[in-house]
């Protein structure tokens, strides 16, 4: 059975019939470089897109961040840029709260036209993924972590990086990781947050004010969904975004908005669950389980090839700095927050990995495909791991990771792994774009060009 859900049209009778002042509905799927795409329908029309689809040109999805074709992928003129149907996406029909018209949004997934799953669409190759588990007899377990930055609205709107002024017109400048005072300062955005949040069934908890001025996480709580897990990040970043503007500030998932200050990372906290929901990494061994340690050194071996979806933009490669919190090089230990792969501690029964690679610019659809499919990798071939790394990993681990844009594309191109557990074709379409757009920024990077990345990423 395949892990992508097709929304019945009950769910949308069900949501006009609770929901009856929402006029509008906004439609879309995400895009190779995570931007969303897709239509405005008014109230008549959303039963009409439940029960038949809506359609969308196949060229949606070979666009680079900035919008413009790639046509290298294929995608364009050789198929007449023809449409592709696409088909809600089960439990993402939620209410948009931040709107001043009542409005409602549902993601989307694309079809080619034999009902196969598109293969240019980021959601289908983590289903190939999810449904490879399956295969083996595991259901993923997901949850992931973004970081971000509230960034002075009007600043943004010209290109320029300046931390927000909160209501009380204080202006955050210095370090100061974990600082309540922050969350009372911006709590009439963060509580606009959380009832956003909670109107669209996202499961948002933990709090922090991180490590730099004006950077923030809400820890989403783990679907035992994979794919699921994915969406509830494309929701929770458009929600983050859309509350944020509506108070003056832009939420911004850059990777590195600030040269001084931390960067923002995506941590994907993983477990593989048997049919029964019960997490087959549950442990008490100090070095963990033989699955949890193939899984672990599957991630090792894969990681370097993966770092074009890992760190999928120029921005991206900024993060990569000794003692920074964004790793090197491939290594793992318990409770370790300075090697890429951190074993969580805790209760044994809640044991899972945090992979601490990617940055918050990257797609989650394929940074948690490239996630289990390099667990799956290590399982399937029975690798072992490293030795564990006890204390600092930047002083023990060889920096051996691609911190250059154009190298992870390279190795990425070279690699059989990503095209055998994302898909060839789709892995072809992802990294034709992405050069594409390696190309352009170096040939045409401008100031200007932040503003596209601040709002985009």
């Amino acid at each position: 059975m395949s892990a992508v859900k097709i929304a019945d049209v009950a769910e949308a009778e069900a949501f006009l019939a609770a929901n009856p002042d929402v006029v509008q509905f906004e439609c879309f799927l995400t895009d190779c470089s995570g931007v969303q795409r897709g239509k405005l329908l008014r109230r008549s029309e959303l039963l009409g897109a439940y029960r038949t689809g809506r359609p969308l040109p196949c060229s949606v999805l070979s666009l680079d961040i900035k919008g413009a074709d790639v046509e290298e992928t294929g995608l364009l003129w050789e198929m007449g840029d023809a449409d592709r149907l696409c088909r809600p996406v089960a439990g993402t029909l939620v209410r948009s709260s931040w709107r001043q018209v009542p409005t409602a949004q549902f993601l989307l997934t694309s079809f080619e036209g034999d009902g196969s799953g598109s293969a240019s669409d980021p959601r289908h190759a983590l289903a190939r993924v999810a449904d490879a588990a399956q295969a083996l007899g595991f259901r993923p377990a997901a949850a992931v972590e973004l970081e971000f930055y509230l960034i002075d609205g009007r600043a943004a709107a010209e290109g320029r990086v300046t931390p927000p002024t909160a209501p009380n017109g204080f202006r955050p400048t210095d370090l100061q990781a974990y600082l309540v005072q922050d969350l009372g300062d911006f709590s009439s955005f963060l509580e606009a947050v959380y009832a956003a949040a909670e109107a669209a069934g996202l499961p948002a908890r933990t709090l922090i004010s991180e490590y730099s001025p004006g950077q923030f996480e809400i820890v989403l709580e783990h679907r035992d969904d994979a794919l699921r897990a994915a969406d509830d990040a494309i929701l929770w970043k458009r929600l983050v975004k859309g509350v944020a503007e509506r108070h003056g500030f832009v939420a911004t998932f850059m990777a590195k908005p600030y040269a001084e200050f931390a960067g923002s990372g995506a941590h994907f906290h993983v477990s593989l669950c048997d049919e029964a929901g019960n997490n087959l990494f549950a442990g008490r061994e100090p070095e963990g389980n033989a699955l949890l340690r193939h899984a672990i050194a599957g991630l090792e071996a894969t990681m370097a090839e993966s770092m074009a979806i890992f760190a999928p933009n120029a921005n991206s490669y900024r993060r990569f700095k000794p003692n920074s919190y964004a790793p090197l090089g491939p290594a793992w230990g318990t409770d370790n927050r300075s090697v890429p792969i951190r074993v969580t501690g805790g209760p044994p029964a809640t044991r899972h990995l945090e992979q601490r690679v990617a940055g918050a610019d990257a797609n989650p659809y394929l940074a948690l495909a490239a996630v289990i499919a390099g667990m799956l990798e290590g399982i399937e071939e029975k690798r072992e791991p490293s030795e564990p790394i006890v204390g600092n990993g930047y002083a023990q681990v060889e920096a051996s990771l691609p911190r250059f844009w154009p190298e992870a594309l390279r190795r990425a191109r070279a690699s059989d792994f990503l095209k055998q557990r994302l898909g060839a074709r789709f892995t072809d379409i992802y990294l034709t774009i992405k050069e594409a757009e390696c190309d352009r920024f170096f040939a045409e990077v401008s100031d200007r060009d932040i503003h596209w990345y601040l709002r985009l990423a």
